[in-house]
Formats: structure tokens, sequence, C-alpha cells
């Protein structure tokens, strides 16, 4: 079950979660039949089981577990055998991102908790290809924020693309990166109170923080960064992970940048100019890279790599201004708040995103254990702003 925290899932009640997700939401929803376990919702329905009741429930063993998870499959795929229409097709499209999400999740269980790394996924291989300085020019102009209906499923936040005005901005080639953040620390960033909003001053203070979560200090010199359950050299190049949208704030503040807006980061991201280069043009790249599908040498997603590569990796991932690693490697941090676009309509998950709007930041672009299907350049993810367990980083913009 692992130890209780408040930013974790027992992992075992996590698994089973993910299983009651997905029978509920085509099986029962969507095909009107009845629950394969008779208490089902009443163990695993996240809406109604409060986060500490999680690791005391009367939950069926590691075996029974994947056996309900088998039985769900089983029954899904003889109702898919069958066909579908496309309302029930679209409960398909949840459920398998959500359990997306949940690899996710458990893939920085994992770290948080100082298990075992995944195996046999992943190149075992971390790209290290250096830094990549510099800031590259977006006009401004008038950009559509967020999706349409003819990009296949999205997700009820993302609805519906809307004109925003953008002034022109500079915005950094890469993430930042290890050495750059370091940097920060070697500076007093950590106890300079005027690098800090109150907010993140308060969230400093109560943590102790005088680095990010997982580094170890320095050995002869070198920073050293736990991975999983073992100490090594951090990767100058990499791009910082596992900080909170408080400590990449700080940062900005004491480099004297800011963080994107999720528009700014999106235009970035997918956006195209004019011939004559003086505004943003109509239309948007499905990718940064163009329209082609992501590949491991377009973006670090679906454990390509069995953690972060460095910034200046994979070349082919430039987006049309130069902007690398929009899509995989780290989640970026945005300086927006997780707001409803105008006129959003909840869809039938009611508590996907409704309940969060006004307590989060929101994040962009994916990491190396996203899949494609999550990682889409619209996609908005969020958490609050003092979560430095997730895989997240941030790149940043001129003032």
């Amino acid at each position: 079950m692992g130890p209780y925290l408040n930013i974790v899932n027992p992992v075992l009640w996590e698994i089973g979660h993910v299983a009651w997700f997905h029978e509920y939401w085509t099986l029962r929803h969507a095909a009107g039949r009845a629950p394969l376990i008779e208490r089902c919702d009443r163990l695993w329905d996240s809406s109604a089981v409060a986060h500490a009741t999680r690791w005391h429930l009367d939950l069926p063993d590691r075996a029974g577990t994947f056996g309900y998870m088998a039985d769900v499959l089983a029954q899904q795929e003889d109702r898919l055998a069958h066909g579908v229409d496309d309302q029930a097709r679209y409960f398909y499209d949840l459920a398998i991102r959500h359990e997306d999400m949940h690899v996710e999740a458990l893939t920085y269980v994992r770290q948080t908790l100082s298990y075992a790394p995944p195996q046999g996924l992943g190149a075992g291989q971390r790209l290290r290809a250096g830094a990549l300085p510099g800031d590259v020019a977006v006009p401004g102009g008038r950009w559509r924020l967020g999706s349409s209906a003819e990009e296949g499923f999205v997700f009820d936040n993302e609805k519906w693309a809307h004109d925003a005005v953008l002034a022109p901005f500079r915005i950094t080639r890469g993430a930042v990166t290890n050495e750059a953040f370091a940097a920060f620390i070697d500076a007093g960033g950590y106890r300079t109170r005027e690098f800090w909003s109150d907010a993140g001053w308060t969230w400093r203070e109560q943590r102790g923080a005088e680095r990010p979560v997982y580094w170890q200090g320095k050995r002869d010199g070198v920073w050293t960064t736990r991975r999983y359950r073992v100490d090594e050299e951090l990767a100058p190049h990499a791009p910082v992970v596992f900080v909170s949208w408080f400590e990449a704030d700080a940062w900005c503040r004491w480099a004297k940048r800011r963080l994107p807006t999720e528009a700014e980061w999106e235009a970035a991201a997918i956006g195209r100019s004019t011939a004559d280069g003086n505004r943003l043009a109509d239309g948007r790249r499905r990718w940064p890279w163009g329209e082609e599908p992501p590949t491991p040498d377009r973006a670090n997603l679906d454990f390509a790599f069995d953690g972060p590569v460095d910034v200046a990796a994979l070349p082919e991932s430039d987006s049309a201004f130069g902007c690398r690693q929009m899509i995989g490697n780290v989640w970026e941090w945005t300086a927006s708040d997780f707001l409803p676009f105008a006129g959003f309509v909840a869809d039938p998950y009611k508590d996907y995103s409704q309940p969060w709007f006004g307590t989060r930041k929101v994040l962009r672009g994916g990491c190396w254990a996203s899949s494609a299907r999550i990682a889409r350049p619209a996609y908005r993810n969020f958490f609050t702003p003092d979560r430095n367990d997730v895989l997240a980083g941030f790149r940043t913009c001129a003032l």
C-alpha cells in the first residue's frame, strides 16, 4: 500500500481505481452493464472516497485487483468487437487517457517513495547534447487559444478555441537547465526574500526548502540528486525537474525573467509567422515540428528514454520559431491560473476540471512519462503551485 502521504495514492488502490474508471464509464455508463464488483463504487470512486481513507478499505489483494482489471478489459474487448457508436467511443477515449495520467502518476510516485525505477521501459540512455542558450522572437497578433471539435477527443477545459491577442515576446529556445538553476541556489536565491512571492516565501519557510526537493548537495563540487532510490550526479544540461511553481517563479525574479502565459507558450510551440515576420499567421501546426506524429527523435514521450534528455537534444523537435522540446521531456509551468474558458460546460466526468478552477497553475507540453495522447500542444495540465513532486520544469520569457 505504501505510506500515507497527501500527494500520493496507495499503489494498490490506484491500480484498482484505473480499472474502476474504465468499467464505470465504458461498461456501466455507456453500455448499461451491471458492476462487476458490487462494492466497487465505495472502494474506487475518487470523487466519493476521501483520500485519507484509501489506505483503510477492504480492497481485493494484488491478485484480485489485477483480476478485476482483466475482467474489465475482457468485457471492453467483447463490447468493442461488436462496434460502438461515437457517443460510446468518447468514454473509451476518456478512460484510456485517464489511465495514461495514472501511469505517469505511478512513475513519480516511485520517485516520491524511493521505489525501484520502472523496468523494461525507455532506451536506457538519456541523451547528453549540451545546453541551448538564447531566446527566439515570437511576433504579436491574434492567437486561437484552445482546441476545436475537428481535433478529435479533447478535455472540457480546452473548449473551445477563442481569440487571444498577444504582444510580441521573446522566449527561451530550451527549458531552464540544472546548471542554470544551480546558479540561483549558489547566489543565495532560496534565502533572499525579494525573489519570492508572499505565498512562495511562506511555502519555502514551511518546507525549509534550500534546493529542489531531490537534490542531495554537492559531491566534489558537483551537485547530486536522488533518482528513484539511487544518488547520481546531476546532468548540468538536462532540464531542472521536480520544482514547484513557486521555485520557478523565484528563479525568474532572480534572473529578471518571467514565465510565459499559456497563450504565449502555445503560440511559441505551434504558431507560425506571416511571410514578413511581423505578426502571427492564421492557423497553426498540429505539433511544434509539423503535422507528423511524435517519434523518439522529435519528442521524449512514452518512456522513449528513461528520464529527461539534455535541452539541446532532439533538434527535430524545433517549432517554427526555434523552440526545442516543447512536447515531452518535462512539463513546463506557465504564469497562467487554471481557469475556465468563456462558455465552459463540464463534460460528463464533471469532477475532472470544474472543482479545481482558480486553485492551480497551468502546465503545458508533457514529459518523458506522458503519452502522446495526453501531451498534445493544447492539453492543459494543472497542479497547485506548491507541488514539487511532479515531472515539471519551466522555460522563460524576457521581461
